[in-house]
């Protein structure tokens, strides 16, 4: 979540006056006392500098281009100033904020909660999915902010169900992640039934043709405000990298937590089959921890993100896509297992550590044929990783020492050895003092439940940067697998050289099916970065998408538990060379139009 904006434009909350916030670092952004007295209660000191820079364009009643990545504090800094201005007795969508994914949808509902907790403001979030009841008892009670995605707003729009007619601020929120998901037509149609006069902000990591071409047609002389990828990272973050063969990432990461002993932790990998096996790695090492993939239904991850906030639950390891959205407070470590592909995922990964102003730490295992690709990564983020060595086996032993000593000294502190000192009477009769407590340290250090490296697990060998590492050595166990079913291995280029598998859906274009509606379904429904999905091959009552073929089943399975357009998809692998339409052989793909 984030911070600010101005008074003006809504009707005034006279209990917001009685509260003078104790914090100054927004006064001068224009904020309204109901906007300050949140900011105080949310524990907000400083604005970013995205909320300084927008807030007071944003107060104006201005037209802006955000250009920031993740972590900055975008939603507060569009948040705050359309609750400021709310009109609260009007019950009418007076804002909107259209977003690529659900989980979005529902994290930015609930901040703009949070943000105007005291003014009577009604968010809800807008995605498919999800039973079309729900919403329409939502907006039929009367919602002022509506935050959604674009292919069930224009649902609602279609059906009537939902009224722009009194929108004054619409927010694009990751406009360049919706363009990757091709819902950039959808957004035309949206802001093309808006009322004349609103207010339009776009706010999106990188700012491609595509994106510019939309804004300069439906933004009025907008104002720019730019947030360098480099100075995104909060300065709070301590970010470090270790040298590490691709087999002893395992080990390295056991070592990792044994050392750092994170409070709580997000661990990124790269597909789902890695975070099921990293998190199943993690658990045998004595850590609670849980994979978040789309494997598991909403009610599921929901309960796990409980968990995880609650303490119950130390690790998280998932990926970007898995890992988008997040509403987690307070993590303490971000673990690159898998180097992120650019310095936009990297960045919004390790955004979710040091916020508000708290310490946080950022660690990345590079393995030697990825350290052209760390390079790349530290000049777009402006900034050079320290690099660390892995802790030996003797500083773990020593950490453990230093860990049991503070716990024998919590104990004498606490008194209450009366049962015990009886035994070390007895015992000192015919043993060394010496001798006995250094067996009974023995003892509890061997039953303590302190994670370790499991007993055979190999050292991590010194390989200097430019060693090539062995292209084909058996991974250890518990390593992430790298070799698909059919034998062919995927090469560390990472996702244009995914093995792909094509997927039958009979759905078309008579159903009025189009390929953004197939991206948006598999991003939401299954999990899977938009970057993965290739070829989509649309025709009148039936089309072909082309996945990662370790991804093949689970896609499937989430696209038959849903449904595109009101109708039943009934997803199937397709069968090479059988086409059940003689114009696959003349009319060409569509392809999906990528970023830049």
């Amino acid at each position: 979540m984030e911070n600010a904006i101005t008074a003006g434009g809504g009707d005034t909350n006279p209990s917001a006056g009685e509260h003078e916030p104790v914090r100054s670092g927004f006064a001068h952004l224009g904020l309204g006392p109901a906007a300050m007295r949140a900011i105080d209660s949310l524990g907000y000191e400083t604005p970013t500098a995205v909320q300084e820079q927008a807030i007071p364009i944003l107060l104006e009643g201005r037209d802006v281009i955000v250009q920031a990545p993740t972590g900055t504090g975008k939603t507060a800094a569009y948040g705050l100033p359309i609750v400021d201005r709310l009109a609260e007795r009007n019950p009418r969508p007076q804002a909107l904020v259209v977003v690529p994914t659900r989980e979005l949808a529902i994290q930015i509902a609930e901040a703009l909660r949070e943000l105007g907790r005291y003014r009577p403001l009604v968010s809800t979030p807008i995605y498919g999915g999800q039973p079309y009841e729900p919403q329409l008892r939502a907006l039929a009670r009367g919602v002022q902010v509506v935050a959604g995605t674009p292919g069930r707003l224009l649902d609602h729009l279609a059906r009537g169900t939902l009224a722009l007619d009194e929108v004054r601020t619409v927010i694009l929120d990751e406009a360049d992640e919706m363009l990757n998901m091709g819902f950039v037509e959808d957004i035309e149609k949206i802001l093309a039934v808006l009322p004349a006069g609103h207010q339009t902000a776009l706010f999106s990591a990188t700012i491609p043709e595509r994106i510019k071409r939309l804004a300069g047609q439906y933004l009025r002389d907008p104002r720019h405000v730019s947030v360098g990828t480099g100075s995104a990272v909060a300065p709070m973050v301590r970010q470090v990298y270790y040298n590490v063969p691709w087999t002893a990432k395992p080990d390295a990461l056991a070592r990792i937590l044994e050392s750092e002993q994170p409070d709580s932790a997000i661990v990124f990998v790269r597909t789902r089959r890695d975070a099921d096996v990293v998190a199943e790695h993690v658990s045998r090492l004595g850590y609670t921890a849980q994979a978040i993939h789309g494997d598991i239904s909403q009610a599921h991850r929901e309960r796990v993100l409980d968990r995880f906030r609650a303490g119950h639950i130390r690790l998280l390891v998932g990926t970007d896509v898995a890992g988008r959205g997040l509403d987690i407070p307070d993590v303490s470590h971000v673990i690159n297992y898998d180097l992120p592909p650019d310095a936009a995922v990297y960045v919004h990964r390790i955004g979710r550590t040091g916020r508000a102003g708290q310490a946080g730490e950022a660690v990345t295992l590079v393995t030697p044929r990825e350290r052209g690709l760390l390079t790349l990564l530290e000049r777009g983020i402006n900034r050079r990783l320290e690099q660390r060595q892995l802790p030996t086996d003797a500083q773990l032993a020593s950490r453990r020492r230093s860990a049991f000593r503070d716990e024998v000294l919590k104990v004498l502190d606490a008194g209450e050895l009366d049962g015990f000192e009886g035994l070390v009477e007895e015992l000192s009769a015919s043993h060394d003092l010496a001798a006995l407590a250094a067996a009974a340290f023995r003892m509890a250090a061997e039953r303590s439940p302190v994670p370790a490296r499991p007993r055979g697990a190999p050292t991590v060998p010194d390989v200097p940067s430019g060693e090539r590492e062995p292209a084909r050595r058996a991974p250890e166990p518990g390593a992430p697998a790298r070799i698909r079913p059919n034998g062919r291995a995927v090469q560390a280029g990472g996702r244009h050289d995914e093995v792909k598998a094509r997927l039958f859906l009979r759905v078309g274009r008579h159903h009025g099916v189009r390929p953004a509606d197939l991206v948006g379904a598999i991003v939401n429904e299954a999990g899977i970065a938009s970057h993965s999905i290739g070829e989509i091959s649309l025709f009148d009552r039936f089309s072909f998408v082309d996945v990662p073929e370790t991804a093949a089943g689970q896609v499937e399975a989430a696209l038959n538990s849903t449904s595109i357009r009101g109708h039943a998809p009934r997803a199937t692998l397709a069968r090479p060379m059988a086409h059940p339409d003689a114009s696959m052989r003349t009319r060409p793909p569509f392809r999906k139009r990528q970023a830049g």
